[in-house]
């Protein structure tokens, strides 16, 4: 058996660096990698959230921003000389999910206070992928500071999806696309 009969792996990685999209190679701890690692995490937590999800609307919402999320890796994966190249997230994604949040925002109350998430299980999901998507906004606003990345509409995207994540997760809570609350019931 030979490592070509299985190419889930190529080894180049051992050495503890990661290839960029373009040239060059960086440590698996740098900024880069740990930016498009932790967009790849969110993306994957919003699978889960979609999955348990029973609101096609939603559903349809969250997939989009995963195809979104994988457009961004792209972008946070290539090396300087051709990431414009790869630039893909606009003001117009922004505005995309500032809608969002303007449409599911005005079918729930949002509480003044504190939210203790935990009382669906989609939105607790959901609120798990919006602290994913906190931890990308922090490691990209780092990279556009440290001039490794330039597309600050980045920054604005995951900062509106966090948004959106929250209202989605008391939306869900609520009875809107994942079991009602055992302590609220669904407001038409």
């Amino acid at each position: 058996m030979n490592d070509k009969e299985f190419p889930w792996y190529t080894g180049a990685g051992d050495d503890g660096s990661t290839g960029l999209i373009g040239e060059g190679r960086v440590p698996k701890h740098h900024l880069q990698p740990e930016a498009f690692g932790t967009v790849d995490e969110l993306s994957s937590s919003l699978g889960l959230a979609r999955a348990l999800c029973d609101h096609e609307d939603i559903q349809d919402t969250l997939l989009r921003i995963q195809r979104e999320c994988y457009a961004m890796m792209s972008e946070l994966a290539a090396a300087e000389g051709v990431q414009k190249q790869f630039r893909t997230i606009s003001d117009a994604h922004v505005t995309r999910l500032s809608d969002d949040v303007r449409e599911y925002g005005a079918r729930v109350n949002i509480p003044r206070e504190f939210v203790v998430p935990g009382d669906t299980v989609v939105g607790a999901a959901l609120d798990v992928s919006r602290t994913i998507a906190r931890r990308a906004e922090r490691t990209v606003s780092l990279l556009i500071e440290k001039n490794l990345v330039s597309n600050p509409a980045i920054v604005a995207y995951l900062n509106r999806l966090s948004s959106l994540l929250f209202v989605l997760a008391r939306y869900c809570d609520l009875g809107g696309g994942g079991g009602a609350s055992p302590t609220l019931a669904k407001d038409d």
